[in-house]
């Protein structure tokens, strides 16, 4: 079974730079045609697709986000990572990382961690 898991602070300041790492158990993030997205959730607010990195390592995102946004991975770590910079309190949000498979289901989450931005 495949397990994802985030790691974040927490809590960022303004301006800063959010990054946050997803490690994958269970499964290779280089198999075969999987991407693996970060998703966000504001308080009262909808999920929120941030971007994803593909299984060959190309990447894509949000175009509201995108100038923001990096997507990386580690493969011999098997994990990937997001980095937002510049961030606002509107950046506040639970984050998940999640698989997303070739019948565009995402199969398996993170349990999500809150991020919030205040100084």
């Amino acid at each position: 079974q495949v397990q994802l898991q985030e790691s974040g602070p927490g809590l960022v300041k303004p301006s800063l730079t959010l990054s946050l790492t997803c490690t994958v158990s269970g499964g290779s993030i280089t198999t075969n045609y999987y991407n693996w997205n970060w998703i966000r959730q504001p308080p009262g607010k909808g999920l929120e697709w941030i971007g994803f990195i593909t299984y060959s390592g190309s990447t894509a995102y949000s175009p509201s986000l995108k100038s923001r946004t990096s997507i990386s991975r580690d493969t011999s770590n098997n994990l990937f990572s997001l980095q937002l910079s510049s961030v606002t309190p509107e950046d506040t949000a639970v984050y998940y990382c999640a698989r997303r498979g070739r019948l565009d289901e995402y199969d398996y989450w993170g349990q999500g961690t809150q991020i919030t931005v205040s100084s």
